[in-house]
């Protein structure tokens, strides 16, 4: 059964705005996020230029740098309740870099970030790496996308 999402979608001051905004259907976003909850949701996507993205990181993560996707969870039950925070120019350069589509790899960042709210994790062990994967390509493969994993 489809899970009920309570959707939020952001756009800070981004250049090249238009590009992302067409990348990210509100109706397509909330489709991907959906198949990623494995209960009802509140979901917040901000997409953010470098600046905030790198600023988010630092003080969150104490990592200096901008990443492409910013998971902060709030609560797991009976909502998931969490903020994604996407950098808009690292996630063009790696769709760029890896020969994706920008609304392929948006796709793709929203249900790891998703993922993530709801406690999975690829940075503990390899063995949850690979479970981690595993459940990001069988839900981007049944929303028609290409396996993220393979080049």
């Amino acid at each position: 059964m489809m899970k009920s999402l309570t959707l939020s979608l952001q756009f800070g001051a981004i250049d090249d705005a238009a590009v992302h905004r067409a990348a990210l259907p509100r109706h397509k976003t909330a489709r991907w996020i959906r198949h990623a909850l494995q209960s009802d949701g509140e979901i917040t996507v901000r997409i953010v230029d470098a600046e905030e993205g790198r600023a988010l990181n630092r003080d969150y993560r104490q990592k200096d740098y901008a990443t492409n996707v910013l998971t902060f969870d709030y609560a797991q039950t009976p909502l998931v309740m969490a903020d994604l925070v996407l950098c808009a120019p690292v996630v063009a350069k790696e769709a760029l870099e890896n020969g994706k589509t920008l609304q392929a790899h948006y796709a793709h960042l929203l249900v790891h970030g998703v993922l993530h709210a709801q406690g999975w994790d690829h940075e503990t062990s390899e063995q949850e790496a690979l479970a981690m994967e595993a459940q990001e390509t069988q839900i981007l493969t049944g929303l028609g996308f290409a396996d993220p994993y393979q080049s």
